[in-house]
């Protein structure tokens, strides 16, 4: 795609001032790195790193029983939250297979805002649509909001200079609220996509650009410096956080992704349930353990996608049959120094089982 044709953030010219590296996404020219992939993975392990991320897709849903109505299209408790709460999960189609991966959040009873990934926008919004026009308002507001990440260790310090105070201090994970940041009315949410602490900021479009340049500029002192979708891709990585389009797809249903954490079999309804509930077998269900070749975490062989692994006996050739699927996403974990990969598979083998990837005939060491 041309980059005449891509659409741009509100923090567009922030990035080209700032000389990032500026790549095609989702349809919109979004910044790949600045400084560097590495530099700026150990930037937000080590202090503080800021990701614009106004790509992403935002639909509010009003009326009598939102949170209910909200329940009854996810797989995960929505009815248990309480205002202010969010929660990750994933929405499925009738199927049992993943038409994305969600964070809900519930404003009010009857107000719940959901966050999507910017490529299943179109997707997600005409899905509720479809399934709530005749008891709901569904309002796509993504246009109409920004979205700052604001992660690391020392990230929470660099918002206490933003808000003026502690406020933000006191949200637990997964928690929200209304707080002005630098004096504008802004939703602060302790939630993110790096496996580290801090808060991922929604503010009106107008004003992004000038939160961008006062988060960098109070946030100096602290190390804070802009991070690209390259790190953000490494640091979820190594946390064991899915991508939508490499780790799952409406190919795949969230027991085999490793995700059945977030699967409430226990809830009265929702769509997909009698495929999830059919699904439960021992040799279909994924493993979440970290980034994955069958049920183990891989620490050496980069993997690729069209790459094929199969489980095999210490010393023996890998045996067909026990690793069905192959890499599905891979990559350098530069904190660990090592490459990692994610796999789905079958479980077999015994306990002393390693995995080999069939191109290396080499044995993948489990961390």
């Amino acid at each position: 795609m041309e980059q005449s044709s891509l659409k741009h953030t509100p923090i567009y010219d922030e990035h080209l001032r700032a000389k990032a590296r500026m790549v095609p996404f989702t349809g919109y020219s979004m910044p790949v790195q600045y400084t560097g992939l590495v530099d700026e993975h150990h930037l937000v392990r080590r202090a503080a790193g800021l990701f614009d991320v106004s790509h992403m897709g935002e639909l509010v849903i009003t009326g009598p029983g939102a949170t209910q109505a909200v329940d009854r299209l996810v797989t995960n408790d929505v009815q248990g939250l309480i205002d202010g709460q969010a929660r990750y999960t994933v929405c499925c189609n009738e199927g049992g297979t993943i038409l994305d991966d969600l964070i809900i959040y519930r404003v009010a009873a009857d107000n719940v805002l959901v966050v999507c990934n910017a490529s299943n926008r179109e997707k997600i919004v005409g899905h509720f649509t479809q399934q709530l026009k005749a008891t709901h308002e569904v309002r796509d507001i993504s246009d109409d909001t920004a979205l700052i990440a604001l992660q690391g260790p020392r990230a929470m310090e660099v918002l206490r200079g933003a808000v003026g105070d502690g406020r933000a201090d006191e949200l637990p994970a997964f928690h929200f609220a209304d707080i002005p940041v630098f004096n504008v009315p802004c939703t602060v949410s302790r939630t993110g996509y790096t496996g580290e602490d801090g808060v991922e900021i929604f503010c009106p479009p107008g004003e992004a650009a000038r939160i961008w340049r006062s988060l960098l500029g109070v946030g100096e002192s602290a190390g804070l410096r802009p991070a690209g979708l390259g790190a953000r891709n490494t640091l979820r990585l190594e946390c064991r956080m899915a991508l939508y389009g490499n780790d799952i797809d409406e190919t795949t249903n969230p027991l085999e992704a490793g995700l059945g954490w977030v699967v409430r079999l226990d809830k009265a309804e929702f769509v997909g349930r009698d495929a999830q509930a059919g699904g439960l077998r021992d040799d279909r269900q994924g493993h979440r353990a970290g980034p994955l070749a069958g049920d183990q975490r891989v620490r050496r062989g980069c993997g690729r996608g069209d790459e094929r692994l199969a489980l095999a006996d210490p010393g023996e050739e890998p045996r067909a049959g026990l690793c069905a699927d192959g890499v599905v996403g891979g990559g350098f974990g530069p904190a660990a120094a090592r490459p990692g990969a994610w796999s789905r598979g079958q479980r077999g083998g015994g306990e002393d089982a390693v995995l080999q990837a069939r191109s290396l005939n080499e044995p993948l060491e489990p961390a």
